[in-house]
C-alpha cells in the first residue's frame, strides 16, 4: 500500500543505509521491503513513535533486516521465492511433525543427522528440534533460559552442524523447526552482565526497579507461572541492588519491547535462525511479551503488535519461514496468535491447540466426551490461512485451562472437575491406572498441572507390571486413538518422540541436579535404541504402536479431506462417549471422511441414518480407511468397539 508519510520516511531510510548495503543487488528485497512498509512503519509509530529516536530506530530496523538478507543463502532465497507461489503450501495433509530433544533422541544434533531415516520410516517430515541454544548447565530450563543467542549449546552441537543438518533434511523434503526465546534471557547473558555491570543501555532491556513499589503494583494482578519453584514475578539482584521482572523463573529475565532496541535484537536472532535453515521459527512465550501495571501483563494488544511486526519484518528477509505462536492460553485468547480481522496470518501462521489436547485427556478419564465436544464447540475459528499444531503429548506439562463455562455446560463444577483430573492422572484416585505426578500445584489455588508420558500416563507402564495383556492392548488401543484424533481434526499433527514406541516414565531425572527440581523431565526421555529397535518385532508392544502409527501417517498423506482448509464439522451423535466429526474435500465436496472415535471401554454405536437425513453421509459401502475393513452394522447402527476409531469414506459414491 502506499501513503505518502511511511514512504517518504521509507526514502530517507535508504539514503541513510550504510554504503555495504546500498551497493548490494536488492532487488527482490526492496520489492518486499516497499510492500510491507506502510504496515512496518504503523506498527513501529504505534508502539514506538512517541520516542525522540523513532527514524534512527527504523534506520538500524531496516539495516537489520537488509543485513540478514544479504547473507541468506541461496538455496533459501529460492525456497522463499517457491513459497511465495504456493503459498498454502503449509495446510497441505503431507506434513506430520515430531518434537525432540536432540540429546535425548540421539546425543547429538550429529546422532540426529545420522537417524533421519527413522523419521522417513515413520513417515515424519517436519523435525522439531527443541533449545539448542547455549544455557547454564544448572539454570537452563529445559534450554529457555538461554545465554547466548547465536550458538548452539556445546553439549547438544556447533552451529555448523545445525547448517549441515539443515541441508540434510531438505534433501530429504524434511522442514526443520527451531526455537527462539522472546520473552526472556538467562541472568547469565552478557545484555544481564552488563546490566549487572551498571550499564544503562542494558538495564533498559529488561524490567529492573530501585525498590518494590512498582514491582507490588505488577504483582496485585499477576498470577504465578511455578508457584512452587519461583514464586512471585520478581528476583532482587545482589549485584545491582535492583529488583528485575522474573516471571518464569529468578534466573530468567523478562526484555523489555517497550524498547525498540529489544525488538530489533530479537528480529535480528530470528532471522539468524531462519538463515541457518530453519523453515519454521517457534517463538516461546509470546504472551507475555508486553507488561502493563493492573493486568495479568499477559494477552495485551501490544503483544499483538509485536508478533505482526516480526512477522512483516520476517517477510521482507525470509518469507518461506513461518511462526509458530506458543501461547498455551484460554480457548478465546489462543485464536488471536493468528491475527484478527484477517484472512492471512498476520502475526503466526501456526498455534498450538493446547485446549484441543487437554480436551482429549478429559476424555480420557472420564470415558466419555461431553466436555471434549463442548469444549471443541467453543474453540474460536482459526484464519483461511493459518493452522494449528494438534498433539497429544509435548515435552511441557498438561495444564487444564477449559474454559469454566464449557465445564458448568457439560454437568460439571469447575474446581471439583480439575481436582478429579489431578487425582486421575496422579494415580491417587481408585482404579486409576495413571502414573503421572503433579507439577507446578498452587497451594493458594489448588491448581495444578501433570506430568508424565503418554504410555505412562494412559496406563501401559501398570499393565506391563501386571502382564495383564488385554490392558496392554486396551492402552495401545488408546495411545492409537488419540494420535488418530490429532492426524485426521485438522492441522498439522505433532507427535512427541519415543510415543511412537510406547516410552514409560523416565525417574532417573531425580540423580540430576539440574533436572532434579523439575518432574517434567520425567517425559523428556533419553531413547533407548535397543527397544527402539524392537519396532521391528512382531507382536511387541513397541512394534503394535509404530506400525500403527505408520500405517495411519500413510493414510493420512494420501486423503485430502485431511488438508485444513476449515473443512471439518463437528457432529453431535447423542453418544456421550463418541467424539465425531466430518472432514470435506475443498476441491471435491462429495470426497467426505467421517471420524468416530469411542473414548469409553465398552462398545458404542452410532445412528447412521441420522447423519444421512442431515445430509452429512451416505453409507451404503462403509469401508474404514485405516485398517481396509467394512466395520460392523446392524441396520444403520454402526458399532465402534472400546478404544477404537474410524475414518470412514462411502465405496458406493
Amino acid at each position: 500500500m502506499y501513503e505518502q508519510v511511511s514512504h517518504s520516511l521509507l526514502n530517507k531510510i535508504l539514503d541513510k543505509l550504510k554504503p555495504e548495503i546500498r551497493k548490494r543487488d536488492l532487488r527482490h528485497f526492496y520489492t518486499r521491503l516497499g510492500a510491507n512498509f506502510y504496515a512496518i512503519y504503523s506498527l513501529s509509530h504505534n508502539l514506538y513513535g512517541q520516542r525522540d529516536d523513532f527514524e534512527s530506530q527504523m534506520v538500524k530496523l531496516v539495516e537489520v533486516m537488509a543485513a540478514q538478507y544479504i547473507t541468506r543463502d541461496s538455496a533459501l532465497k529460492e525456497l522463499d521465492r517457491v513459497r511465495e507461489q504456493e503459498h498454502n503450501w503449509f495446510l497441505s495433509q503431507e506434513w506430520v511433525g515430531m518434537a525432540l530433544y536432540a540429546n535425548g533422541f540421539a546425543d547429538n544434533l550429529q546422532g540426529l543427522k545420522s537417524r533421519l531415516s527413522y523419521f522417513q520410516e515413520l513417515g515424519i517430515n517436519m523435525v522439531h528440534v527443541l533449545p539448542i541454544l547455549e544455557c547454564p548447565k544448572e539454570a537452563s530450563d529445559g534450554g529457555y533460559a538461554v545465554s547466548n543467542f547465536h550458538d548452539v549449546d556445546e553439549r547438544i552441537g556447533t552451529l555448523e552442524e545445525v547448517q549441515s543438518l539443515a541441508k540434510a533434511l531438505r534433501k530429504r523434503n524434511i522442514l526443520l523447526t527451531l526455537d527462539v526465546v522472546v520473552n526472556h534471557t538467562s541472568d547469565e547473558h552478557e545484555w544481564a552482565s552488563r546490566a549487572r555491570a551498571g550499564e544503562q543501555k542494558y538495564q533498559d532491556y529488561y524490567y529492573i526497579f530501585d525498590n518494590r513499589d512498582i514491582p507490588n503494583m505488577f504483582e496485585e494482578t499477576m498470577p504465578e507461572i511455578f508457584p512452587e519453584s519461583a514464586p512471585g514475578n520478581f528476583t532482587f539482584d545482589d549485584a545491582m541492588d535492583k529488583w528485575v521482572m522474573t516471571v518464569f523463573n529468578s534466573y530468567q529475565w523478562d526484555l523489555n519491547y517497550s524498547n525498540p532496541e529489544v525488538f530489533i535484537e530479537m528480529l535480528d536472532i530470528i532471522l539468524f535462525w531462519a538463515n541457518q535453515g530453519a523453515d519454521i521459527v517457534r517463538l516461546d512465550a509470546v504472551a507475555f511479551l508486553w507488561k502493563k501495571i493492573g493486568t495479568t501483563c499477559q494477552n495485551e494488544r501490544e503483544a499483538h503488535l509485536i508478533l505482526q511486526l516480526m512477522k512483516d519484518c520476517c517477510q521482507v528477509t525470509a518469507p518461506g519461514v513461518l511462526f509458530i505462536a506458543e501461547a498455551i492460553v484460554a480457548p478465546v485468547e489462543i485464536a488471536k496468535y493468528f491475527g484478527e480481522d484477517a484472512i492471512i496470518a498476520k502475526e503466526c501462521e501456526i498455534a498450538y491447540n493446547a485446549t484441543f489436547m487437554a480436551l482429549m485427556w478429559d476424555a480420557v478419564a472420564t470415558k466419555n466426551t461431553k466436555l471434549l465436544n463442548q469444549g471443541i464447540l467453543s474453540l474460536p475459528d482459526k484464519l483461511d490461512r493459518a493452522t494449528w499444531l494438534n498433539y497429544v503429548r509435548c515435552h511441557d506439562d498438561i495444564g487444564l485451562g477449559f474454559d469454566d463455562a464449557d465445564i458448568v455446560q457439560a454437568g460439571y463444577h469447575p474446581y471439583a472437575h480439575r481436582r478429579f483430573l489431578v487425582d486421575y492422572f496422579t494415580g491417587v484416585f481408585d482404579d486409576s491406572p495413571a502414573r503421572g505426578q503433579p507439577f507446578g500445584r498452587n497451594d493458594k489455588t489448588g491448581d495444578a498441572r501433570i506430568s508424565g508420558s503418554l504410555a505412562s500416563l494412559v496406563g501401559l507402564e501398570v499393565a506391563l507390571e501386571s502382564g495383564d495383556n488385554e490392558h496392554v492392548q486396551q492402552c495401545i488401543d488408546l495411545i492409537l486413538l488419540l494420535h488418530s484424533m490429532v492426524l485426521s481434526f485438522g492441522g498439522i499433527p505433532l507427535l512427541y518422540y519415543g510415543d511412537e514406541i510406547g516410552t514409560l516414565n523416565d525417574c532417573s531425572f531425580v540423580d540430576d541436579s539440574s533436572k532434579a527440581h523439575d518432574n517434567r523431565w520425567m517425559h523428556r526421555p533419553k531413547i533407548d535404541w535397543k527397544k527402539a529397535g524392537l519396532r521391528k518385532q512382531r507382536g511387541s508392544v513397541e512394534q503394535r504402536i509404530f506400525e500403527g502409527l505408520q500405517k495411519m501417517i500413510a493414510v493420512r498423506k494420501s486423503t485430502p479431506a485431511f488438508a485444513d482448509y476449515n473443512n471439518r464439522e463437528l457432529i453431535e451423535t447423542g453418544n456421550p462417549h463418541l467424539f465425531v466429526f466430518m472432514r470435506s474435500n475443498p476441491f471435491l465436496p462429495s470426497d467426505n471422511v467421517l471420524v468416530a472415535g469411542n473414548f469409553d471401554d465398552s462398545p458404542q454405536s452410532l445412528t447412521l441414518s441420522d447423519l444421512s437425513n442431515r445430509g452429512h453421509f451416505e453409507y451404503s459401502q462403509l469401508q474404514d480407511l485405516y485398517s481396509g475393513e467394512s466395520p460392523t452394522q446392524f441396520k444403520d447402527q454402526l458399532v465402534i468397539p472400546p478404544y477404537r476409531f474410524y475414518w470412514l469414506i462411502d465405496r458406493g459414491l
